[in-house]
């Protein structure tokens, strides 16, 4: 048995995103039994986008590593479709960046989300410029698991931040926009 130094103790990147893949996946399906299960946390539009958001948050991920293990060999493949799916998640990030900010006293998560747009951003450059990752030592898809690895837990942060939030911090609480 190797210790931490040993060549053996490393999962290869295939592994990586398979093992990512599924876990996802397993994880956007166990959102689905929640929603099932409370229906109140799609009683309003807002905290509709609010529980899609979780849904993207796990979805988008799993994408990605689901496209990672179509073409290991060919780079265009994961480039391309990583940063498609990091546009589609600056994008409803985003938007649900404007709805956290209408939300009094929000979770350290959901203040800080922001930092979601800044790692799909960071995948989205990866994709564009993969040459970037080699200034720090790793191969482009390396840092990409990475972000994802954060994106991650930044998803199980924001999905404990809504199923435990009181009711005055929620959503539902929302003022009508003004604008």
């Amino acid at each position: 048995m190797g210790g931490l130094s040993g060549q053996e103790d490393v999962m290869d990147l295939s592994s990586f995103y398979a093992f990512l893949s599924a876990s996802c996946f397993t994880l956007v399906g166990l959102w689905w039994n929640v929603l099932e299960r409370r229906p109140q946390l799609l009683s309003t539009p807002e905290v509709r986008k609010l529980a899609g958001g979780i849904y993207l948050s796990f979805l988008l991920p799993a994408l990605m590593g689901l496209f990672a293990q179509v073409a290991p060999d060919r780079p265009f493949m994961w480039r391309t479709t990583f940063g498609l799916v990091s546009v589609v998640g600056i994008v409803s990030t985003w938007r649900l960046i404007q709805l956290d900010g209408r939300v009094p006293h929000p979770g350290p998560f959901r203040r800080h989300r922001w930092v979601v747009v800044v790692l799909y951003t960071a995948i989205l450059v990866l994709g564009l410029v993969p040459s970037l990752a080699g200034s720090i030592g790793l191969t482009p898809v390396q840092l990409a698991a990475i972000a994802l690895i954060c994106l991650v837990v930044i998803a199980h942060g924001l999905t404990w931040e809504f199923l435990t939030q009181d009711e005055s911090a929620s959503a539902t609480a929302l003022p009508p926009r003004s604008d």
